[in-house]
């Protein structure tokens, strides 16, 4: 009976044993394993922590904002009250922008809306916005200290939303021009505005994307390559400065996309590079000097690869040419895929304009185009929308506006067919007095009063400083002979 009893005392010691042993090596394993856990979370958490911290530590807002904010002004503009409701109430730009949502119940008779506006030197010239502008009776202009002047509008570009104005005073702050094309994405940005009317307002983002076209320009001729950021933009900031961490201007805030006409999250500015060609064209002529290339350009995308066996999704895709172009005289034909202008490369159709707009009507510039997997530099001479090389003067613009027509010199092979000695034809028409007199797109204007027009410089001459009765002859393309007069 001992034995036994032994025996069995022996095995529950053992197990005693074992069981606390296990036990033990449980709880270490356990603590071992959670303190792993944690120290895994822990590293996790100090990592995420610091790469947080890291633009805090390195990024410093403050100098960029103290530039900014002196030189960025708040814009009133005022419209007389009779005409008010014409004045682009359904744009989207004044839908985005107008800093006053009660506009039409202003009070006193002169509504008011107001934006924002960027000192480019210290003797009053401003940049804003040409919808910020456009069509005002009066433009005033408060600084960041509260003194206020009236501005003169010294020029628009509505293909581009930009507009010069110019107060009179001097020893201004001013902000100098940065680089937008060395910009990269991901890169901190600063907006400075007045939304809301709260004056000198700074808010913070990163480029989201450059090159960028949202169709909001209601120009015939629009140039679209925005800046995309998701500094906060609102109602008010249009015109305002989108500078660098240095503090230099590389963008003019223009546009938000939004379905409540509050910022939701992307903004858009107009790059420097276009505003600095604009502001000195504006300064020299009046007017902007715009070459045209001569193209109808593409975006190449996995569809239009695959239909015309194009390897490589670059460049952009030719997909016409303008008759007496400026492409088609210099050798470009349709199916070249242009992958550079000058040293810049062009992967879009906005990065195409945004580099063509750079230059003026008479300019050569080195195209590099792919044609049957071979690259090719070809020198294209750049017209202005006349078709022309000289230089568009503000009185020419105005008559192109009262006429309301594009015009191209005519081809030698209709020359030919026709049997004229030179001639201007209408390839565009829009509401003006040709349309208005029953003339058609395609007629061919060889006289005015009796004087032979040869080209589109004899067609401005002819009816500059012009008032009372014109007559204007010439022919359609199948040969039949026509007269129109109308009156200016």
């Amino acid at each position: 009976m001992k034995t036994p009893i032994k025996n069995l005392v022996g095995m529950l010691l053992i197990a005693c044993v074992g069981g606390f042993a296990g036990a033990s090596i449980y709880k270490s394993t356990e603590k071992t394993t959670s303190i792993g856990t944690d120290a895994k979370q822990t590293t996790r958490l100090a990592r995420l922590t610091d790469m947080a911290s890291a633009p805090e530590a390195t990024i410093d807002f403050t100098h960029a904002a103290e530039q900014s904010i002196h030189a960025v002004v708040h814009v009133k503009t005022y419209y007389p009250q009779s005409n008010f409701n014409n004045y682009g109430i359904y744009d989207p730009f004044q839908d985005f922008f107008w800093g006053n949502g009660n506009r039409q119940q202003q009070e006193p008779q002169q509504p008011e809306a107001s934006g924002s506006g960027v000192i480019i030197s210290n003797d009053g010239y401003i940049v804003t916005n040409n919808h910020v502008v456009e069509k005002a009776s009066k433009v005033e202009i408060t600084l960041n200290d509260k003194r206020t002047y009236t501005a003169s509008v010294i020029g628009t570009d509505p293909s581009t939303d930009l507009a010069l104005i110019k107060i009179d005073e001097k020893e201004l702050p001013y902000l100098s021009y940065g680089n937008s094309d060395i910009l990269k994405v991901g890169e901190w940005v600063l907006a400075v505005g007045n939304p809301f009317n709260l004056t000198s307002t700074v808010t913070a983002g990163i480029v989201s994307a450059k090159a960028r076209n949202i169709n909001i320009l209601n120009s015939k001729y629009p140039i679209e390559a925005f800046i995309q950021t998701d500094a906060a933009v609102n109602p008010g900031n249009s015109g305002g400065a989108l500078v660098n961490t240095q503090g230099d201007l590389v963008g003019i805030n223009a546009a938000i996309a939004s379905n409540t006409g509050s910022y939701t999250g992307y903004s858009f500015a107009i790059p420097v590079s276009i505003v600095k060609k604009v502001v000195n064209d504006l300064l020299e002529f009046g007017e902007v000097q715009r070459g045209f290339i001569g193209i109808t350009p593409e975006d190449i995308d996995t569809k239009l690869a695959a239909e015309k066996g194009i390897k490589q999704l670059k460049g952009v895709y030719v997909k016409g040419l303008t008759e007496n172009g400026s492409a088609k005289e210099a050798g470009l034909a349709v199916g070249d895929i242009i992958t550079r202008i000058g040293d810049a490369e062009v992967n879009s159709v906005p990065e195409l304009q945004e580099q063509v707009s750079r230059y003026r009507p008479g300019n050569k510039v080195n195209v590099t185009v792919l044609r049957d997997g071979k690259e090719t530099n070809m020198a294209v001479v750049l017209r202005n929308r006349n078709g022309s090389t000289d230089i568009v003067k503000k009185e020419a613009n105005k008559i192109i506006s009262l006429l309301g027509a594009d015009f191209e010199k005519v081809g030698s092979e209709e020359e030919q067919k026709l049997g004229l000695n030179g001639g201007v034809k209408i390839n565009k028409l829009a509401t003006g007095k040709l349309r208005s007199a029953g003339i058609r797109e395609g007629f061919i204007v060889t006289r005015i009063d009796h004087n032979e027009i040869h080209n589109t410089d004899d067609l401005m001459e002819a009816l500059q400083n012009k008032h009372g009765a014109v007559l204007i002859e010439g022919f359609y393309p199948n040969g039949m002979s026509a007269y129109y007069a109308f009156g200016i």
